[in-house]
């Protein structure tokens, strides 16, 4: 399918419509993007891009000029991307698959605490590698790391890096995980809960933070990525081609940029650029929104594709 010259830049429907820009981000020539796995938005609406090409972390300003870049050793591995506020500033949580690392820097890529593959000789060995996807924070700081790639299960450390427990394991059953690509912390109801990207199990798990099943969500998806919270909304990038919203009940509010042609196209995620057009989706991995609503979606696709959704808004 070839692009469509007429074809308007406009997503989603309701009070959540958009104006999309994927020529957003301006990189010098030095840079050249790999896959494009994670996008996170700092107190300021600057962007930080995580992708697989050297330098793996390129920060951009809200209009998408380049402020700086670090990170040549994330090259290859450069996957789950996450920001959290603390008492003591903002710091990134990323996670490499090459290394079986997660690394929490400051936002200029001081690092500050690594974790590597977790002791327990009874889930890891040289055949059973240990491949971090995504992490998140819980509101006493203790740190979630999904083993994504790995071997399906869910680590907790202190904010230390001390280990606590782990839980999950390879299943389809309540509490087992397949793929648990995404983690998040949500808030919006009181209660802290766990919601993991359970990604071959085509479903959201939504645990205790001590590990416990708690419930399923499985409409209006199919390849859940991570997620984004933004006040009583959940952002959620689908692999197979759209970026859904959640309202506070986890209902659907509206999918952005569905195509549901894309991912069932030959070659994909690495279609000809003749195929994309602006209005539309192939393979979101990443998703941040930022202190105005706009949204920025980042695209698994060795060249890169990062694309800025700027809310249309009412009079």
């Amino acid at each position: 399918m070839n692009t469509v010259d007429s074809v308007s830049n406009l997503v989603g429907s309701g009070s959540h419509v958009y104006e999309a820009n994927s020529n957003w981000a301006k990189l010098p020539d030095s840079i050249r993007l790999g896959y494009t796995h994670g996008i996170v938005t700092d107190a300021q609406d600057n962007v930080y891009l995580f992708h697989t090409n050297r330098p793996s972390v390129v920060k951009f300003d809200p209009e998408g000029n380049y402020i700086s870049s670090w990170g040549d050793e994330y090259a290859g591995g450069a996957h789950g991307f996450y920001l959290h506020r603390e008492s003591d500033g903002e710091f990134l949580y990323l996670t490499d698959t090459s290394r079986g690392l997660l690394v929490k820097t400051t936002l200029d890529g001081e690092k500050v605490l690594e974790l590597g593959t977790p002791d327990l000789p009874g889930i890891y060995d040289d055949d059973h590698r240990y491949v971090p996807t995504d992490a998140a924070v819980a509101p006493n700081g203790d740190i979630y790391v999904t083993d994504g790639y790995g071997q399906n299960w869910i680590h907790r450390y202190s904010s230390d890096g001390t280990y606590i427990s782990s839980f999950g394991g390879t299943g389809s059953e309540q509490g087992k995980l397949s793929c648990p690509h995404g983690i998040s912390i949500d808030t919006r109801n009181g209660e802290p809960e766990l919601y993991v990207a359970d990604r071959s199990n085509h479903r959201i798990q939504v645990l205790t933070l001590d590990g416990t099943h708690k419930r399923f969500i499985d409409e209006n998806m199919d390849m859940p990525c991570s997620f984004f919270i933004f006040g009583d909304e959940l952002y959620f990038p689908d692999l197979h081609s759209r970026v859904t919203i959640f309202d506070r009940n986890d209902k659907l509010i509206t999918h952005l940029g569905e195509d549901q042609q894309a991912y069932k196209q030959e070659g994909w995620p690495n279609l000809p650029e003749s195929y994309f057009r602006p209005n539309r989706f192939s393979s979101p991995h990443g998703v941040c929104v930022d202190s105005k609503g706009d949204v920025y979606v980042a695209e698994w696709t060795v060249n890169g594709r990062v694309t800025k959704l700027t809310r249309v808004r009412h009079k």
